[in-house]
């Protein structure tokens, strides 16, 4: 298994009540893959720099530490394309500190 950082950006307009049973789902759609969620940082919600349409100006940031198989990735990104809730997700691998305070 290798470690991997998800940095989510939810889709708030006008649910931002709404953010941790998104956050909650995420973890279980991780899970149910063959994951196993380390972390989880919630970042606040930021204003973006460039805006992709008048209807997206801003989003929740969350960011996922987690284990899984890289097979599962391909699997996760269909998925998550598919949610509402999730405007834009981004896969890397993580280093052996990611996610712990030093």
């Amino acid at each position: 298994m290798k470690r991997y950082e998800g940095l989510f950006i939810l889709n708030t307009a006008g649910k931002e009540e709404g953010v941790k049973d998104v956050i909650d789902h995420i973890s279980a759609d991780i899970t149910a893959a063959g994951g196993k969620v380390d972390t989880v940082q919630k970042m606040d919600k930021r204003q973006f720099a460039r805006t992709a349409s008048r209807k997206f100006q801003s989003g929740f940031y969350v960011n996922f530490i987690f284990e899984s198989e890289p097979t599962v990735l391909t699997g996760l990104r269909s998925k998550f394309r598919l949610n509402e809730d999730i405007f834009r997700v981004v896969f890397t691998e993580a280093g052996a500190s990611a996610g712990k305070t030093v």
